[in-house]
């Protein structure tokens, strides 16, 4: 009985990751991402129902546009398949049981696979245009909200959450009136309100990691950068694209899920 829902779910994944990609390609545009119908970017013809079924629309196309025939990247399918597997995993975490059916785990599941969907589309835009969507952020930040509200409802501790949240309010109200002053977004502040948005879903242990992963994931890539035969222009231009959140998002949920398995759920 579980595998049924288990394989829901990794079916569940690859629908939101089909959905990942058109988000991060409109979000960035200012385009509507819940009404408007998909469409091919190259020849903008509307997608029906068959182009659109994640990885087997990919395959049976061979890949390419049915009405142009342009070639699509293969990262699209690789992402809906990440997709699926990292809700797979997620689910898996939980060691759901439907025998003994616990609510809490239940409504963890649905907020924490609301969480991994903002931190794909979060590393998703940064990758493509080295801006953490404060939109996409603020997004998760109500979702979140609504998780702690749940929290106190039902008599959870969530003290340390309050905090977090009036520390996430400051930084945004901050990082709002450098936008309006210089009209640029500030990249620091908005990776501070990234680690706090982390530590209010997840915990100071995983945000932590999660920090020290992404340094190690820097340094990896600037030896990598350095080791070219390139003009220190050039290397210079690539430091400074280095997607910092595109790391920390990687590395929360590999720690959240990692967390899961071995000490257990944290609600």
């Amino acid at each position: 009985m579980e595998a049924i829902i288990y394989i829901t779910i990794f079916i569940i994944g690859t629908l939101f990751g089909s959905f990942f990609t058109l988000a991060t390609y409109r979000i960035p545009l200012g385009q509507d991402i819940t009404h408007k119908r998909s469409y091919c970017p190259n020849c903008n013809h509307r997608l029906e129902f068959l182009d659109m079924i994640p990885i087997f629309s990919y395959i049976f196309l061979g890949g390419k546009c049915r009405y142009c025939k342009q070639k699509i990247k293969i990262r699209y399918l690789l992402f809906e398949i990440f997709s699926g597997i990292t809700f797979l995993l997620f689910a898996l975490s939980l060691k759901l049981n439907i025998f003994n059916f616990d609510k809490n785990v239940v409504i963890y599941l649905v907020f924490g696979l609301l969480y991994i969907s903002t931190l794909f589309l979060i590393a998703g835009i940064e990758n493509q245009n080295h801006t953490i969507s404060k939109s996409v952020l603020l997004f998760g930040f109500i979702v979140n909200t609504i998780y702690i509200t749940y929290l106190y409802i039902f008599n959870f501790d969530i003290y340390k959450y309050v905090i977090y949240l009036v520390v996430f309010l400051i930084i945004l109200l901050i990082e709002t009136i450098v936008l309006r002053k210089t009209g640029k977004q500030n990249y620091t502040l908005s990776i501070l309100m990234l680690c706090f948005y982390m530590v209010l879903a997840t915990n100071e242990e995983v945000v932590i990691l999660s920090i020290i992963l992404t340094l190690l994931m820097i340094a990896i890539t600037q030896i990598i950068i350095s080791s070219k035969d390139n003009k220190s222009e050039i290397i210079a231009k690539e430091q400074k694209q280095i997607p910092i959140g595109t790391y920390l998002c990687i590395s929360n949920i590999i720690f959240l899920i990692l967390q899961n398995f071995t000490i257990g759920v944290n609600i």
